[in-house]
């Protein structure tokens, strides 16, 4: 599992306006995916989640799938986050048909760096990070929505806040 070393974890979900860390993690095939090589072809939406094949996170995830082609008219790489492993992510993308990439932050490294982690569960707190790249190259937090784990993301206001 590759992930950033250097990551700060942090006890508040991450802001808007601050320089988003960048990451390296494993997405359902074992690839790796670097948020700073997403960022130069746009906008990228970090969704965190807890647990694959829960309710509401399947709701969440579908509903992304559903308007997918909004994310992409918008120009915004749209991902999944969780500690799930990859061979769930896998899993659970074949089983919902998801379009989106789902990333496996196992070490927690990532949902720990962005504010986004639960410890009573050992998992991954709900919350979603809209990112834009800067001039230096660097990413820039756009926009934060941190949510209660029973309360799935309101499309229209991620779609809203990437325009």
């Amino acid at each position: 599992m590759t992930a950033t070393a250097t990551l700060t974890p942090r006890t508040n979900p991450i802001a808007a306006g601050e320089i988003a860390p960048d990451f390296t993690l494993k997405d359902q095939d074992k690839n790796e995916w670097t948020l700073s090589a997403a960022l130069e072809e746009g906008d990228v939406v970090l969704c965190f989640y807890p647990m694959a094949f829960s309710g509401v996170c399947s709701t969440e995830m579908k509903c992304v799938t559903d308007d997918f082609a909004k994310f992409e008219k918008a120009g915004a790489t749209v991902v999944g986050i969780s500690t799930d492993s990859f061979f769930a992510n896998k899993a659970w993308r074949e089983q919902l048909g998801l379009k989106q990439t789902l990333l496996a932050d196992m070490h927690r490294q990532v949902c720990k760096a962005y504010g986004f982690y639960f410890p009573d569960l050992n998992v991954s707190s709900r919350g979603t990070v809209i990112i834009s790249g800067d001039p230096a190259n660097r990413g820039k937090v756009k926009w934060v929505q941190a949510r209660e784990l029973p309360n799935a993301m309101a499309l229209d206001d991620v779609l809203a806040a990437i325009s």
